[in-house]
């Protein structure tokens, strides 16, 4: 009898929305306006920096998750570090991550604030950020369902972005789209004799620093 009574929670989110919110939750703000200056800093090279990066997340993303599945606990990580070494390491862990998102989340409403100031130079970057600010919080207020759905719909935006922005570099890199210039295709890859790899073009254009 009092097993019936006792409050349980109900679940509001499918596979489908968890899938999504944790796809949009990899998929940062840094990917679209970060790389831009990574790129730039290290010519095609940079994919190589993100292969380095993202195997060395896979590996820890992929140990969490073992943990994760041997001992589903909340608090996640956290938990972990307190369970296995000790009170302050699971309290220095948790306030971290704390720190972390609202650094994070700073980050992002500012970035939004630069892109939309972009858009539209006249209106005050202060207003585009306490809209995006409001909109969130009210994203927040919302039913677990209603916001899964919306997480839902703006990670696909994410997603489609990306995609529609592989296919534009892939359209001008080699036909040509949008550009006065003839495509260059893969040519600037290659390395000769005059031309190294290191020597302004190709795969290392600012050489190894």
């Amino acid at each position: 009898m009092q097993q019936q009574n006792k409050p349980h929670l109900l679940r509001g989110l499918n596979a489908r929305h968890i899938r999504f919110i944790a796809l949009g939750s990899a998929i940062g703000t840094g990917l679209f306006y970060g790389s831009a200056s990574a790129i730039k800093a290290a010519g095609p090279a940079v994919l190589l920096a993100y292969l380095i990066g993202g195997a060395a997340v896979f590996i820890v993303m992929r140990a969490l998750g073992e943990m994760a599945v041997r001992n589903p606990v909340s608090g996640s990580f956290s938990s972990y570090a307190r369970q296995y070494l000790g009170p302050l390491a699971g309290f220095i862990t948790g306030w971290t991550y704390t720190f972390e998102m609202v650094i994070v989340a700073l980050a992002d409403v500012t970035a939004f604030g630069i892109y939309m100031g972009l858009w539209y130079p006249d209106v005050p970057r202060w207003i585009w950020v306490l809209s995006i600010i409001f909109f969130i919080g009210a994203m927040n207020l919302c039913s677990v369902r209603v916001f899964g759905e919306m997480e839902f719909w703006l990670s696909l935006i994410k997603v489609v972005a990306i995609i529609a922005m592989i296919v534009a570099g892939g359209s001008i890199i080699f036909f040509g789209f949008g550009n006065a210039f003839p495509a260059t295709g893969l040519e600037n890859y290659g390395a000769t004799a005059a031309l190294p790899l290191t020597a302004g073009r190709g795969l290392l254009p600012r050489s190894v620093s």
